[in-house]
């Protein structure tokens, strides 16, 4: 009786491991999972200030080595119009000639239409001279004073040059991540 249930056991342990192995037969392969962009912010309010309700979209999921050629032109209308429309609205308005790097519109737009960041390997980093960013760096207000509004100085237009937002809420960190805890 011992013997017939221990061949019994052996049977039927070895069916099930068996059928465990046994092959499937789907051999689809997991599906390829893609993920999608949907944002970029290279430089924060570029998109915001230079493009319309419809290409925001667009240009957050363009290639930058495709957006120059896209969003160039759509910049340089929309950055000719808005300081039209602020000369409107205030003569005391110093209209846009060159910015404090010394650009045109059209070399501005140029180089704002491709929402990158350039790294510098030899001085320092600034949003200032669009080489890099630092954390410490005040990005609206840069954005606003040396690159769009205050001319070949960063003076012009006082009341175009600052968002008023002149601190973080909390301090960042000495080290690694750097950035400060959620509330």
């Amino acid at each position: 009786m011992r013997t017939t249930i221990k061949l019994l056991a052996v049977v039927i342990g070895s069916s099930l491991v068996a059928i465990s192995c046994k092959k499937s037969s789907d051999t689809t392969p997991a599906a390829t999972v893609y993920y999608q962009q949907l944002d970029q912010m290279g430089r924060p309010a570029i998109n915001t200030v230079f493009n319309g309700a419809a290409d925001k979209d667009a240009f957050n999921t363009t290639k930058p080595s495709a957006m120059g050629a896209i969003f160039q032109p759509k910049f340089l209308t929309n950055l000719v119009a808005l300081d039209g429309a602020l000369k409107t609205a205030n003569p005391a308005y110093v209209n846009y000639t060159v910015n404090a790097l010394g650009w045109s519109p059209t070399v501005l737009t140029t180089t704002l239409a491709t929402d990158v960041l350039g790294v510098t390997t030899t001085g320092a980093t600034s949003l200032a001279t669009l080489n890099g960013r630092t954390l410490n760096d005040d990005a609206i207000d840069i954005e606003l004073k040396y690159v769009i509004f205050g001319g070949n100085d960063g003076t012009k237009n006082p009341q175009l040059t600052s968002d008023h937002v002149d601190a973080n809420d909390k301090p960042f960190l000495a080290a690694f991540p750097y950035l400060a805890s959620p509330w």
